[in-house]
């Protein structure tokens, strides 16, 4: 039998990767914030081409984390077009437009790639 317990916290291996990895992981993740950017701007369905350039992108920092949040900057009197392009909207006269779902396909190569890197990083591979 093969028995693993652990107490306390991870405060050391946390310090020890930054420590290893200093503040080079923010232009790792610069790379996968700028390629999701182009993958939606790619996905995004072109009608005006407005939305399509309207991708950006933010960090977002907490104690011990960072997150990447794509924007999209194309506001039309308060709604943001491509959420709608995405989950669909109400029409003025009573119809209802159907959404695509054009986000999470983009951006999910984005993801399993910046999981496969951060594996081989941790790992040693």
């Amino acid at each position: 039998m093969i028995s693993v317990s652990s107490k306390g916290d991870f405060h050391n291996v946390e310090k020890a990767l930054r420590k290893t990895l200093g503040f080079r992981y923010r232009s790792v993740l610069e790379k996968y914030a700028r390629k999701g950017v182009n993958a939606l701007s790619s996905a995004t369905p072109v009608d005006t081409g407005e939305t399509a350039s309207s991708w950006g992108y933010e960090f977002v920092e907490k104690p011990g984390q960072v997150s990447i949040q794509w924007t999209n900057s194309n506001i039309n009197n308060g709604v943001n077009i491509a959420l709608i392009l995405q989950y669909g909207h109400a029409t003025g006269t009573g119809g209802y437009v159907q959404g695509v779902d054009y986000i999470n396909p983009a951006l999910r190569p984005i993801f399993d790639e910046m999981a496969d890197a951060a594996w081989k990083e941790v790992s040693g591979g």
